[in-house]
């Protein structure tokens, strides 16, 4: 009995698992350009007490099937599924969307650079585009305070207009792009890093073969479908309350077998 014990609980610990996986993915159902997370499992070792297609007597004939006892799940990982959210328009001249593959690269105050899908742009004191955190986009782009408008078009390039009407291309936003985008290493902030399991950053262009377009006026959302995610909830708790009741039942079986008459 004590085998269906320790099985049961490592599906609770599994359940456990994917229901965190799935409230993280609720947290963030406004976050932009977030990436919902998928759980994935594994069946443990198998123990065996007869071999399938070992002798079964003497005569040579062989066993169709064996016996085997699995000892339960393990989390293998989690995911992060990487399909596009829909685009919100915003309004916001600063406001930057992909639209396709591809992240924007963003110095970090260690010198390291993150890669992010969140386009919600602001400027800095000095007229430099940075994010949210005051982080400046990278390459650096500057803006003079005197401009009237930023107009930034499918490209990534960036144009200006001066007081005087007259208007400037000021620079140009790049993308980053990855062989294995799954293996990113997520800080938070929105932000990624670039790991071994992710490979080597590729940098191009906006409108690239293989690089999305960027949208001014448009921010990425989550791509989290809020239903699908309460129905894994549910079918979680169903499996986490199912494991329970084996417990249960693997004790009171325990209890019966080892009472006094």
């Amino acid at each position: 009995m004590m085998r269906s014990l320790g099985i049961a609980a490592t599906g609770m610990q599994a359940m456990q698992t994917q229901v965190e996986v799935i409230s993280n993915n609720i947290a963030n159902v406004n976050t932009t350009g977030f990436k919902r997370g998928l759980a994935s499992f594994q069946d443990l070792l198998y123990q065996s007490s007869a071999q399938a297609g070992s002798s079964s007597s003497e005569t040579g004939t062989q066993l169709p099937t064996g016996t085997q006892i699995g000892l339960g799940v393990r989390s293998s990982g989690t995911t992060r599924v990487l399909t596009q959210g829909s685009l919100t328009e915003t309004d916001n001249q600063l406001d930057v969307a992909v639209d396709g593959r591809g992240y924007f690269g963003v110095q970090l105050p260690n010198g390291n650079v993150a890669y992010t899908r969140d386009g919600s742009f602001r400027m800095s004191s000095t007229g430099q585009i940075v994010t949210t955190d005051g982080y400046p986009v990278e390459p650096s782009i500057t803006i003079a305070p005197t401009s009237t408008n930023v107009t930034i078009d499918q490209s990534g390039d960036v144009v200006v207009t001066a007081a005087n009407g007259q208007q400037s291309t000021v620079g140009r936003l790049h993308l980053y792009m990855f062989a294995n985008e799954a293996g990113l290493n997520a800080q938070g902030s929105n932000n990624y890093l670039e790991t071994e399991a992710s490979g080597n950053p590729i940098q191009g262009l906006p409108g690239d073969p293989g690089f999305g377009s960027t949208r001014q006026g448009y921010i990425e959302s989550s791509n989290v479908n809020v239903v699908q995610e309460i129905t894994n909830l549910i079918t979680a708790q169903r499996a986490y309350e199912m494991n329970s009741k084996v417990i249960d039942a693997a004790d009171q079986m325990m209890q019966t077998t080892t009472q006094q008459h």
